[in-house]
């Protein structure tokens, strides 16, 4: 350690926020970073304890105590490599993770955690910034050829080690530009997409094969794909929306989440859509339907798009402000979570059920009716009960049902290749990541349903192995 005190002297100090009057008037990513001399005192806060708890709960396994000591001393060559060792792209999760390395640091015992994710996504700009980011294509080829399908940070990840392994990898993706949920999911005011293209083009220089426009399943059959490649990697995550399946889902004004916020991702990426087929939040009263991640970019995407009032209803009880009794550090904190979006005008609301969505006689959403629950514990498991006279009307010409995702996509490529299914719906994989079908591997949300971008890359790198394995043998 280069500071075995820093942690007693330097204040936690976050990056913060650009003004709300200011970011709620485009799409420019909302946090700010600190200058590098700042930067590197909140590294040196890094205890290096003896049981580095952070890197247990992160799901790459980062060495966080070397690279932190890194960043202190300005090796900043030194914190990019150990850093990438276990991350393919820091960049991405620095801006996106919610940080379970955070809360398991052993500062967070008293709310004060190192900024490891900020430090993490100041490590990617300057190995960037300095040209220790660069292509590194692999001397020698193996021969064999793998396709990935889904380029999402699983497909990404999976595919950049076999890559450069030497495996010749071809990346399926059925959108018109590479990502996944990265690129169409996760809003610009939290992820600029120039990051993606940024690291795109090295993956692509060192020799990995795109074909974006090509969904398989439907421009090209599972069947060709194994007749012309040694392995094949499912990466398509778990795309399949929860529905809610009561009066009125028909109505016009009802929308899943992940349309309206890929939509938004793709005008912001210059793309145009007819009158009629935008999905705008523009001084409409917006109900979002789920608290969580997903709901909050629904929440500031309407802000961005000027909605007249914006509410988020929750099925589950408030969280509490700070750790419980049964929910100790150094696990992941089951608190309440403020996001930028949030803190950009919303009223939340906990414990309500919606009952129904109510239209005008033209089939216009205007209104959805409510009501409180309560969650009782029965047999040892939780049970929700209506609260008698709760029922309420609120004001709603667009709903966004943002409830989370149920299972993979079936129809198509899945059940063409007469896939297993997990009692959730999820592709079921062996202990080498196998599927049931022969030399189909498969990794990420489609095998675990839908998580965390950094889990997604762990899911990735460790698919990668059990392929590179399959190829030796």
């Amino acid at each position: 350690m280069g500071n075995p005190k820093g942690f007693m002297e330097v204040v936690r100090q976050q990056g913060g926020y650009r003004p709300t009057n200011e970011r709620i008037n485009d799409f420019s990513e909302v946090e700010k970073t600190l200058n590098e001399n700042d930067r590197k005192l909140q590294a040196s806060r890094c205890m290096d304890c003896g049981i580095p708890f952070c890197q247990w709960g992160c799901p790459v396994i980062n060495n966080m105590p070397e690279w932190q000591d890194a960043i202190y001393k300005g090796d900043w060559k030194l914190a990019s490599e150990n850093l990438h060792e276990t991350n393919n792209f820091p960049e991405f999760t620095g801006k996106v993770c919610p940080a379970p390395c955070e809360h398991a640091c052993v500062l967070n015992i008293h709310q004060e955690s190192v900024t490891i994710r900020e430090n993490e996504s100041s490590v990617a700009e300057k190995g960037f910034e300095l040209g220790y980011i660069k292509p590194n294509p692999p001397k020698t080829r193996t021969g064999k050829k793998v396709a990935v399908i889904g380029s999402g940070p699983a497909g990404l990840a999976c595919a950049d080690l076999l890559n450069k392994w030497g495996h010749t990898v071809t990346v399926f993706e059925k959108d018109d530009a590479v990502g996944g949920l990265l690129r169409y999911g996760i809003p610009d005011f939290k992820l600029n997409k120039k990051l993606i293209d940024r690291r795109l083009e090295i993956l692509i220089d060192e020799g990995m094969n795109i074909k974006t426009n090509t969904g398989v399943g439907v421009d090209i059959t599972g069947k060709d794909l194994m007749k012309e490649f040694d392995s094949i990697v499912l990466a398509i995550g778990a795309m399949q929306p929860r529905d809610l399946p009561i009066e009125g889902r028909d109505l016009d004004g009802v929308h899943f989440a992940m349309d309206f916020l890929t939509q938004q991702n793709k005008v912001v990426g210059g793309q145009k859509f007819p009158d009629e087929e935008r999905i705008l939040a523009t001084d409409k009263n917006v109900v979002v339907i789920g608290g969580g991640d997903t709901g909050s970019d629904c929440v500031g995407t309407s802000a961005r798009q000027k909605a007249k009032s914006i509410t988020q209803i929750e099925i589950m009880p408030k969280p509490p402000d700070e750790r419980q009794i049964n929910n100790p550090w150094p696990y992941w904190a089951n608190t309440i979570r403020t996001s930028s979006s949030h803190e950009e005008g919303c009223e939340r609301q906990w414990s309500k059920a919606t009952k129904r969505f109510i239209g005008d006689e033209n089939g216009k959403l205007k209104q959805i009716e409510v009501v409180d629950v309560e969650w009782v514990k029965e047999n040892g498991k939780f049970k929700m009960i209506e609260k008698e006279k709760t029922r309420k009307i609120i004001d709603a010409e667009l709903v966004l049902l943002s409830m989370g995702f149920v299972h993979c996509v079936h129809e198509g490529l899945a059940d063409e290749l007469g896939l297993d299914y997990d009692m959730r719906g999820n592709i079921k994989i062996d202990k080498n990541g196998l599927t049931s079908s022969k030399k189909v591997f498969a990794a990420g949300d489609s095998v675990s349903g839908a998580s965390l971008v950094v889990r997604a890359i762990a899911a990735g790198r460790k698919c990668a192995e059990n392929v590179d394995k399959f190829l030796s043998e």
